[in-house]
């Protein structure tokens, strides 16, 4: 079992910036995945960006440009900085862990609201 803890979301304005943080716990293996999605509401969940223990970068095309994500993997840590935020990024963020070690694995975060006011 994996446990994640998210923290760092809040009420922006537009423009502003905030840093999501997400530390992974429990067993974890060395080659994982691990990312941030985002749900608003009515909205499907979507994916934000994913980093691989191999620094291995993916973003959606709606952040790139605007957010980084980061990891330190001595601290099973993933990072979000967000940027330039405008009111569309407003959603819950959900922290995701995924490995394949004999079988496909994977968790998610209790969600951290993040809100952009215009």
């Amino acid at each position: 079992q994996v446990q994640l803890v998210e923290s760092g979301g809040g009420l922006v304005q537009t423009g502003g910036s905030l840093r999501l943080s997400c530390a992974a716990s429990g067993t974890i293996f060395s080659i994982n995945v691990m990312g941030w999605y985002r749900q608003a509401p009515g909205a499907r969940r979507e994916l934000v960006a994913t980093i691989t223990s191999g620094g291995i970068l993916n973003y959606a095309d709606s952040v790139k440009g605007r957010f980084t994500i980061s990891r330190d993997n001595a601290k099973n840590t993933v990072y979000l900085q967000m940027n330039s935020l405008k009111p569309e990024d407003t959603a819950v963020y959900y922290c995701n862990f995924a490995d394949l070690v004999g079988r496909f694995r994977d968790y998610w975060g209790q969600g951290t609201q993040v809100t952009v006011s215009s």
